[in-house]
């Protein structure tokens, strides 16, 4: 049997992701769903050189907020941060087959042990020059054991601008692939362009799946009380205002993910605790659901709970591009001004089915590529 690895942005972190473990999963339970007994796949414990410098359970110094208020807060959420890290450490040794950890130094040797005969690079940014310091090698396929034996799928850029000398080891990288799915729109007729093999617009792969895949590790309900819950990827005053708006209205409680452990003095339940399986449950049970997270979005739309999301500057293309795919746009906030709009659900899974059905065929056809 062809066994392949799935080498992904999501072990290795600043500050542990949900999506990212969540993605790595839902790609790793389809992989193996359409396999008819011709492959299956392992997550590849890989840390790339730039990560080798984060530690989730001491992140201050690659904080993305600098100013001492931020510092401050994430100081105060540390028992949280460090429960948090250690069951998302339990759901990647629960939850997958996965090969020994493996760095740069080692990456081909672990291949070769663990017999590894393809790889899948996806899904997450990991096309992202800017925030991995250039071309990772394990991103890119361009460990010589990966070489030819690749595919990516659902592969962002994020904002990755692809110009000059860049442009040239882009196209030289993408001859480590026997294909490319990728995430967003951007880079799909730029590549299609320079490249003879197959590339193709995808879904991200938590959308692969459906509510009934994720009830089968969601944990049971959190919270007694009806809640709203707020997700923040990043602070955004205008989104906690929204929050504590539909809360009064609604009257609901108000269960807040995030890093300001202040707002446990506003009556919040803060929960940077829970891990991946409690966080599906705290999206499943919700009562509404306001974030500006990328997955949180798609986690509310897979259990079709009443969703604001509001934008994010380092997200806010790939939540639009999102949005428009599921004709949600009025469901994009900006201000805490905004009226939420019944979303008819019954359309939205629909429109979700048909890009379902493309991106599970593209996914297939790549890992029969990867058997020849």
């Amino acid at each position: 049997m062809n066994v392949f690895g799935i080498v992904s942005y999501n072990i290795y972190c600043n500050f542990t992701n949900y999506g990212s473990a969540l993605q790595s999963w839902a790609l790793y339970k389809m992989c193996n769903g359409i396999s008819c007994g011709n492959w299956k796949t392992v997550l590849v414990d890989y840390c790339p050189d730039c990560l080798a410098d984060k530690d989730p359970l001491n992140p201050f110094a690659n904080m993305w907020d600098k100013d001492e208020e931020s510092r401050r807060l994430c100081e105060m959420t540390l028992p949280a941060i460090r429960e948090n890290y250690f069951k998302f450490d339990s759901f990647y040794k629960n939850r997958f087959e996965k090969t020994p950890a493996c760095t740069s130094k080692d990456f081909d040797r672990v291949a070769r042990s663990e017999n590894l005969n393809g790889f899948i690079c996806g899904s997450d940014t990991i096309f992202c020059i800017n925030e991995f310091n250039g071309f990772d090698d394990g991103y890119f396929a361009n460990y010589e054991c990966m070489r030819g034996a690749s595919v990516a799928y659902a592969a962002s850029v994020g904002d990755s601008k692809f110009e000059g000398d860049d442009a040239i080891v882009l196209e030289e990288r993408m001859k480590n692939f026997k294909a490319v799915g990728l995430r967003e729109n951007g880079l799909v007729p730029y590549l299609m362009n320079r490249v003879t093999i197959p590339v193709k617009k995808v879904i991200d792969p938590t959308l692969l799946l459906t509510s009934t895949d994720y009830d089968t590790i969601a944990e049971k309900r959190q919270v007694d009380a009806p809640y709203l819950l707020l997700y923040a990827r990043r602070y955004n005053a205008a989104m906690e205002r929204y929050a504590k708006r539909i809360a009064k209205e609604r009257n609901l409680k108000i269960v807040e993910i995030s890093l300001r452990a202040t707002n446990s003095q506003k009556g919040h339940i803060m929960r940077y605790d829970a891990g991946v399986e409690e966080f599906l449950s705290l999206i499943k049970y919700a009562d509404f659901v306001v974030t500006n997270s990328f997955h949180g979005l798609i986690f509310g739309v897979q259990y079709k709970r009443p969703l604001v999301v509001f934008s994010r500057e380092q997200a806010g293309s790939k939540i639009s591009e999102l949005l428009s795919l599921f004709g949600m746009e009025k469901s994009m906030f900006v201000t805490d001004a905004g009226e939420y709009e019944r979303i008819n659900y019954d359309v939205v899974h629909q429109r979700i089915n048909v890009e379902r059905e493309k991106s599970v065929e593209f996914l297939k056809k790549e890992l029969e590529l990867l058997c020849t």
